[in-house]
């Protein structure tokens, strides 16, 4: 009886304690975040954002049901997301979650937010069909509105939610000047940039002229891609900016390539000699790389003409990059056509100026004088890359020019930014992350690659290769004939025992 008792009572006891927590739960949120990069855990950047809300904001999040597992598991993050948010700002973050499948006015509703319904592949008792889907939000701020079109899976959910957040919140935005008037593209051709631009900035185009100064409302300056010269009462204004504590963005190019003619030359703006004053040594030289990318070329095969990608060791895929907040993680970026760049400033505690380099080519490397033609049917082998870990992107910081702290950021290519590769990925996170870091105060540049699941596989030998190949081919077959071995034996062994045993 006493027995029984006890039983009743555990049950009891642990009946109880369910609902308790499932009460507190509704609550309370906890989650541990045991993700290498803290995917789960707000940044002091957004808590900084939050705790800055004068006026609540409002998340209408337009969600679909009934997804595939893979597609409604963005749902739940996000879901989750915005409990943070809303437990992190003593609910200034309030949200609901509707379902424009429900309800054509809705659904008509989150369109003209906006908020386009993307087609998804749904398995249904063995039969797949296409489904109208929702995956966007609506913030809103008072007047002010912003949305998200479409939550990509896996992409960097906190920055997409805190800049928008932040976009809505801000008063005065710092201005960023794009300098023009020397063959640089305009703000408009980089319509990516731009886009990550506007969030915190307001991104002008900037005209240097010799009867006027730069404005001092101008943080930071970007020289991107210039192809004509520079003059130098305009050198000497850059020089004027960095003595008041301007800050500035340099991308320039030290040689051009030109696949049509397989040529390359060098190319002389200005900027060579400007930054070398500075300790910035911008070799004339293609840096070539055994990780790089690759061009089309047309090549027979029989009585064919067949399109075939060859790798192009002048389009190095740079993935060393420096511990540093413009670098922070980026995986690869496409440096087409870069040149190498040195340090000759002095090495010693005294310098004020500290140097630092944020992107390096791989172990396998090398370098081409300009000019140069270019063989794009070379076979190429290790010699060709007898180098290893050469500066391509540099940071400078301190007294660079006067007596006044200013920052800069050295890339030495202008094509990152301006060619196709400019127009996404890491190269449009470089740039950004690079103007972020020489002129925000927020935090919100360690956001931008929070999430990015692109991981390049890493390079290996042929030999390694072949032994991994044969090793997972072979390894298995070994260990269930090793496996059958032992047990052959065994029963072997356990048969002699009972025959000796039997005879005794």
């Amino acid at each position: 009886m006493r027995r029984k008792t006890s039983l009743y009572i555990s049950v009891a006891l642990i009946v109880g304690i369910l609902i308790v927590a499932n009460l507190l739960s509704s609550d309370y949120f906890l989650r541990l975040d045991f993700t290498e990069d803290q995917r789960y855990t707000l940044s002091q950047a957004t808590e900084d954002i939050l705790d800055e809300l004068a006026e609540p904001v409002t998340v209408t999040a337009y969600f679909s049901e009934d997804l595939p597992p893979d597609i409604a598991r963005t749902k739940s993050d996000f879901r989750d997301m915005l409990v943070e948010y809303a437990n992190t700002s003593d609910n200034m973050v309030v949200y609901e979650f509707v379902n424009p499948n429900d309800d054509p006015e809705v659904e008509q509703e989150a369109m003209q937010n906006g908020i386009s319904p993307v087609l998804v592949n749904v398995r249904d008792q063995d039969e797949i069909s296409q489904k109208r889907a929702f995956l966007g939000a609506v913030i809103q701020m008072g007047e002010e509105q912003e949305v998200i079109p479409f939550v990509q899976p896996g992409a960097a959910m906190e920055y997409t939610l805190s800049t928008n957040i932040k976009k809505i919140s801000a008063v005065d935005k710092p201005s960023i000047g794009i300098l023009q008037g020397h063959g640089e593209p305009s703000i408009n051709t980089l319509p990516q940039v731009a886009n990550e631009l506007f969030i915190l900035y307001s991104p002008e185009e900037l005209t240097l002229t010799d009867s006027t100064d730069i404005p001092t409302k101008f943080k930071t300056i970007a020289v991107l891609a210039p192809t004509d010269s520079i003059p130098d009462s305009h050198l000497a204004q850059l020089d004027a900016f960095l003595t008041r504590g301007g800050n500035i963005l340099l991308a320039f190019d030290r040689v051009e390539g030109d696949l049509q003619n397989a040529y390359g030359r060098v190319i002389n703006t200005g900027l060579e000699s400007w930054l070398a004053d500075k300790g910035v040594q911008v070799e004339e030289n293609f840096v070539v790389d055994a990780s790089c990318g690759a061009v089309t070329v047309q090549q027979q095969q029989g009585p064919f003409t067949m399109n075939t990608q060859v790798s192009f060791p002048y389009l190095p895929i740079v993935s060393n990059f420096a511990e540093h907040p413009v670098t922070a993680g980026l995986e690869a970026v496409i440096m087409p056509f870069v040149s190498s760049l040195a340090y000759t400033g002095s090495q010693d505690t005294s310098n004020t100026v500290k140097f630092t380099p944020l992107a390096t080519s791989s172990e396998q490397s090398g370098t081409v004088p300009a000019p140069a033609y270019f063989d794009i049917n070379k076979q190429w082998t290790e010699n060709d890359f007898p180098l290893e870990t050469l500066p391509l992107a540099a940071a400078l910081e301190g007294t660079i020019e006067g007596n006044t702290e200013a920052k800069m950021v050295v890339i030495a290519d202008g094509g990152f930014a301006t060619q196709g590769g400019g127009q996404g990925g890491d190269n449009v996170n470089l740039l950004v992350n690079g103007i972020d870091w020489l002129s925000d105060d927020t935090g919100l540049i360690e956001l931008r690659t929070k999430g990015v699941t692109s991981r390049p596989l890493e390079q290996v030998e042929d030999a390694t290769k072949s032994l991994i190949k044969y090793a997972n081919f072979l390894v298995p077959i070994l260990l269930v004939v090793g496996y059958g071995v032992v047990r052959f034996q065994m029963k072997r062994s356990i048969r002699q025992k009972r025959m000796q045993e039997s005879y005794a």
